[in-house]
């Protein structure tokens, strides 16, 4: 009996990881949306699905799901399979709302253990405000080339010009 035990523990130390290692997976994102999104915009995004983290999943149906501040679905978004393996893509249309917060359900249910993967909440720009991309730095530079260039083609006409002589009587 006691050569038994020292038997038994090892064989359930082997078995007993595989047995909990089941169904888990990770989702990684191509692009998220972040503050300062302009809402109204269209976001393509690839969402990657890891069993474990590590083998891309065929076959699964990953959803990419918006919400409001206060947990409503304003949005759900099915994705499609790429081509590449593991790979689902999905259009997302940003709500016209100042807050959202989205998630992406990772559709493995393999070993029935489906995951809804969630993200920190994003604050949205309304669709008229401006996104602060205006290239101020070029074109300012731009505009400083174009004055210099200015002052020196004046300088130059104005010293290639002959100076008014005053008349010589002879």
């Amino acid at each position: 009996m006691r050569r038994l035990l020292p038997l038994a523990v090892l064989v359930a130390a082997v078995l007993a990881p595989n047995a909990a290692a089941g169904g888990w997976a990770t989702v990684q994102l191509s692009a998220v949306p972040t503050d300062g999104t302009k809402a109204g915009t269209t976001l393509p995004i690839d969402i990657t699905v890891l069993q474990h983290g590590r083998t891309p999943l065929d076959g699964v149906t990953p959803v990419f799901r918006i919400r409001d501040e206060g947990g409503k679905l304003l949005a759900s978004y099915r994705g499609t399979p790429t081509g590449r393996t593991g790979v689902y893509h999905v259009s997302v249309r940003i709500p016209d709302a100042s807050t959202m917060r989205y998630e992406v359900y990772d559709g493995f249910t393999e070993y029935g253990n489906p995951t809804t993967h969630t993200y920190a909440p994003v604050s949205l720009a309304s669709p008229g405000t401006g996104d602060g991309s205006f290239p101020t730095r070029p074109v300012a530079g731009i505009a400083v080339a174009l004055a210099l260039a200015a002052a020196g083609v004046f300088v130059l006409l104005r010293r290639n010009r002959p100076s008014p002589q005053t008349a010589v009587l002879r």
